[in-house]
């Protein structure tokens, strides 16, 4: 079963209390819906590649997650480790703090060394956008993209706010095409995501996919 929405959809469970069984479920409608993949956290891919074994979904995994404030050692072999266990994507936030510092330099670094441990995989960078100023969201945007990214990315859906049409406007005036965009965080229903997609969003972020995708309503924050 598919929807124009489907192959958008970055099928989303990173609540601290996921069960087991929780992501089990995530992959099954993962698969019953064609969703591109699911994103989990690092200690649940090695499950959820098992679960999705012989599927086209694609396991994603966050990093960093959802501060970003941990050292670039500790997010490198995060990275290392869930591509060992079967990650296909890594989202990894961005270090927000460095950002609000000025230290652009650490900023990019820190990008760019999670990016050279996964040269063949795609690399998805959380800007955290509730927490920026405009002009942050354009240099955030920039680093990440000096520094390699795939895609940058919204939100982690753990902040103040999710995605909003104004942040992705300022993504898109400086990626002008040359690295995607996911949105995330607030995305609910299929009048969202199509909003977003009429942007020129590339992927959704959303624990919403099943409701997105049959046109009923969630009360999912993420």
């Amino acid at each position: 079963m598919n929807s124009p929405f489907s192959k958008f959809i970055d099928h989303t469970l990173l609540k601290a209390t996921a069960s087991k069984e929780d992501i089990t479920v995530l992959c099954e409608e993962a698969k019953t819906y064609d969703f591109f993949s699911v994103c989990v956290n690092s200690g649940y891919v090695a499950l959820a590649k098992e679960q999705l074994k012989g599927s086209p979904v694609k396991v994603c995994s966050v990093i960093g997650f959802p501060l970003g404030a941990m050292s670039t050692i500790a997010k490198v072999a995060e990275a290392e480790n869930a591509i060992k266990d079967g990650a296909d994507e890594i989202d990894m936030v961005l270090n927000i703090g460095l950002l609000k510092s000025k230290d652009f330099d650490g900023v990019w670094k820190d990008i760019e060394a999670v990016k050279k441990t996964m040269p063949n995989h795609i690399l998805k960078v959380i800007l955290e956008t509730c927490y920026l100023e405009d002009i942050e969201i354009i240099k955030a945007s920039e680093l990440a993209i000096q520094s390699g990214a795939d895609f940058i990315k919204t939100s982690t859906g753990f902040g103040s706010r999710g995605a909003s049409i104004h942040d992705i406007k300022l993504m898109k005036s400086v990626c002008k095409g040359c690295v995607k965009i996911k949105a995330s965080g607030g995305i609910r229903d299929e009048k969202t995501a199509l909003e977003f997609i009429n942007l020129g969003v590339n992927r959704l972020g959303t624990s919403s996919g099943v409701a997105i995708v049959t046109d009923k309503k969630s009360n999912t924050k993420y």
